[in-house]
């Protein structure tokens, strides 16, 4: 049945995010969509959807802008999905790439092919963002395998076309030439990326070269597709990935807020402890990641943190100190897979001062640089705006290192100089070191309490209490009430049901130690700190009827874990003997039924903990303020680990016959609360357009977060272990306002008495009867 109620088309009430991809196109998008308004979701939120690489699962290898992937529905497939939503008054929101192209494969991309193929002649050149000198006038193409080079060859078709093949890679011949070193590129060692490489790339992915949005004429031919989806009206709003890869990320949003006319648009922006997103941004906020590690703290119990650390001290076998490790880590990566782009930073600072006719020493400013990004605090400034943090980062630098004092001297001015290239070029790279040291390293490498973990998160910050909670959601509610509010994404570590039960360890750190070192003497693995990471997400992942599939996704994500962390084993150099030993505990899940009883008894302890921790988030997330999403499948348990583990088709089918009551399933609560909150943000908006704390009184009252949103009132449970062990709620009452209040949940009035209000389940969501 059609909504006849539309919302407002600028602004979404709630969001569900769909993976398109070849096996699950727009048109299976489509088909969900009634299933999605019956859960009471407002917009769609897609994916990726312009021409990726051929078979990508994920679409952020956009190769061309002009068209939306033929592979995922194409043009038909989009306008189809676009008249469903509007058939059930819906809107449409879109993830997009501005920072990069997938150039994996050179001749699916025609700009990449062409500037290869003609070099800086090429109408393209500009739109790369090559340093061409440090190439004599080449890009350097890492591709070659050690000693491999044997294997390049010239090929030409029987009408005198020409191509370089390297196996079954392919790369254009420059017209009128025969030999490799006439070429406009040359391919390398694949070591060579680390000091080499002449074209910024995303992070440290040599296949996604970045492309120069800030330049008004690639602004425009980038985004040719997408300005249509506005001017026919297909698409309603945007989330921008990755903005601090961008040049000048406000200039970028300004001008994509005159390309959709003042559109609803999110970033993909991590925030730091205590960071504020810029104001002045064309933005209604972050895709959520900040909230998302509020909701898990408030979770959490404080009281955990101290034997959790001693436990993970004496596993590792020195103390942790988190700091130190993000400083170091982050300098590794400065000096290890991003170095390119220090000596990129350097040519920049060397060509400033030439100018000036000054000089300094080449290798000094490239160790002052490396060491100023690992030092920076937060993942980029935007200057002006947050030189106070360029100003941490030079303090830090000059305590680590006072050695490099003179160098600072010479930086600083530069590296302040909001127009200078240094400076411009300093901020694009700040955020890519950020990134592979602390979330693509450090966090495999602290697995204190790995719940925390998280995208977004600083898992040195344990636990926030109720008021602190509050505060953040004032201040929410205040300065970003159209932010997003996210759980699960496709970028999360742990699903969130994952961590819901991770989170139960911080009430349960005896039991967990005595497990754990069960679980370490039946299937031991060489590092014991590790091993306590992977047994985390074993049994976040773990049931004892568990899906088949588990083993293979276990062994997935161990190998991507214990590679990521890059202590004991890498990507590049994997030590077998290491790595075998870990994927022999990983089946010992399966295989050993000494392991099996052990995660059997901790399952047992923290399921029923876990299912409130779970149901808990999930209420908080969407009705808090902002815009709740969901991540696909998440309205039943959703315990993904690591991408791609959380890109996995899901069973739409089983979700809309739990809905509808004709198929069972012991997540039929979650799917309930799901519906239920956001089916009355979406008829009702206007009970929640403030935020005020709802207190408790009495001796358990602690173990309540509630709030009111201007007639919408949410209870939650929180640290639900030691709830239990106190006796239950007691005589603890919520303070409501005036009068009389009706549980959404459980269809029953209530007086406050949180004893009869939380009886059935750990949630409720209370409204006004009349």
């Amino acid at each position: 049945m059609t909504d006849t109620h539309l919302p407002d088309r600028r602004t979404p009430v709630s969001t569900y995010r769909l993976q398109v991809s070849p096996d699950f196109d727009l048109y299976a998008a489509a088909r969900v969509l009634p299933y999605l308004h019956d859960l009471g979701v407002d917009w769609v939120y897609l994916s990726p959807l312009l021409a990726s690489e051929p078979g990508s699962t994920h679409g952020y290898d956009v190769v061309a802008f002009d068209h939306v992937d033929p592979e995922r529905g194409g043009e038909e497939g989009l306008a189809a999905l676009s008249a469903e939503a509007r058939r059930l008054g819906m809107g449409v929101l879109v993830d997009i790439v501005p920072n990069h192209v997938g150039v994996a494969t050179p001749s699916e991309d025609p700009w990449w092919w062409d500037v290869l193929k003609l070099g800086r002649e090429s109408e393209h050149a500009t739109a790369f963002d090559v340093d061409w000198a440090a190439g004599d006038g080449r890009i350097l193409i890492p591709v070659i395998g050690d000693d491999d080079e044997g294997s390049i060859r010239i090929v030409r078709s029987r009408t005198g076309e020409g191509e370089v093949r390297y196996h079954d890679q392919r790369f254009p011949l420059a017209p009128g030439t025969s030999t490799l070193e006439e070429q406009h590129y040359e391919l390398v060692s694949w070591r060579a990326a680390d000091d080499d490489l002449n074209y910024r790339r995303f992070f440290a992915v040599n296949t996604l070269a970045a492309v120069r949005v800030e330049d008004p004429e690639v602004f425009a031919e980038t985004h040719v597709e997408i300005k249509r989806w506005f001017d026919e009206g297909l698409v309603d709003g945007l989330r921008v990935d990755h903005p601090d890869g961008l040049r000048d990320p406000k200039r970028y949003l300004d001008d994509l807020a005159a390309l959709t006319g003042g559109a609803y648009v999110l970033v993909e922006k991590i925030l730091e402890p205590g960071e504020d997103l810029p104001t002045e941004w064309a933005t209604s906020g972050t895709t959520g990641y900040d909230a998302l590690a509020h909701i898990d703290r408030v979770l959490t119990d404080p009281a955990g943190e101290a034997p959790l650390t001693a436990l993970e001290d004496r596993l590792r076998g020195t103390p942790v100190d988190w700091e130190q490790m993000v400083h170091d880590n982050k300098r590794a990566v400065a000096d290890g897979i991003l170095h390119s782009e220090v000596l990129r930073i350097t040519r920049e600072v060397e060509r400033v001062l030439d100018s000036r006719e000054e000089t300094a020493d080449e290798d000094a400013v490239a160790d002052a640089v490396a060491e100023l990004l690992a030092c920076f605090p937060v993942y980029r400034s935007y200057l002006p705006e947050g030189r106070e943090h360029l100003d941490q980062a030079f303090a830090r630098a000059r305590e680590h290192r006072p050695d490099l004092a003179d160098t600072y001297a010479v930086l600083e001015p530069l590296l302040h100089d909001e127009w200078s290239q240094p400076a411009r070029r300093f901020q694009q790279t700040s955020g890519m070191v950020m990134a592979k040291g602390v979330e693509d390293c450090s966090f495999y490498r602290w697995s204190r309490l790995t719940s925390l973990n998280e995208v977004g998160g600083d898992p040195s910050i344990f636990a926030i209490g109720v008021d602190e909670f509050h505060d953040a959601m004032a201040a929410r509610q205040r300065d970003w009430p159209d932010a997003m509010v996210t759980l699960s994404t496709h970028d999360t570590k742990r699903g969130e049901d994952v961590r819901a039960r991770i989170t139960v360890l911080a009430e349960e750190p005896g039991h967990w130690e005595q497990a754990l070192g069960e679980l370490l003497r039946l299937a031991p693995v060489p590092d014991e700190g590790f091993g306590s990471l992977l047994w985390q997400a074993v049994l976040g992942a773990w049931t004892p009827d568990h899906l088949p599939d588990l083993r293979d996704r276990l062994h997935g994500y161990a190998e991507k874990a214990m590679r990521e962390a890059g202590d004991r084993t890498t990507w590049t150099e994997p030590d077998e003997a290491y790595e075998s030993q870990v994927h022999a505990a990983v089946d010992a899940v399966f295989d050993s039924e000494d392991v099996q009883a052990v995660l059997t008894d901790l399952a047992t302890r923290i399921d029923a903990p876990a299912q409130a921790n779970s149901l808990a988030a999930k209420l908080l997330a969407i009705t808090m303020p902002g815009v709740p999403d969901v991540y696909q499948g998440s309205e039943l348990w959703e315990t993904s680990l690591v991408d791609p583990d959380n890109r996995r088709p899901v069973d739409f089918d089983h979700r809309a016959a739990v809905l509808a009551g004709t198929a069972e399933d012991d997540a039929a609560t979650k799917l309930h609360v799901t519906c239920t909150a956001l089916t009355l943000r979406r008829e009702r908006p206007d009970l929640f357009t403030t935020y005020a704390p709802v207190r408790a009184t009495g001796a358990t009252a602690g173990h309540a977060v509630a709030f009111d949103r201007g007639g919408a009132i949410t209870v939650a449970t929180r640290l639900p272990v030691g709830l239990a062990a106190a006796g239950g709620w007691g005589d603890t009452v919520l303070d409501l306002p005036e009068g009389r209040w009706h549980d959404l949940l459980t269809g029953l009035d209530t007086d406050g008495r949180l004893a009869d209000l939380l009886a059935a389940h750990p949630v409720a969501l209370l409204v006004r009867k009349d």
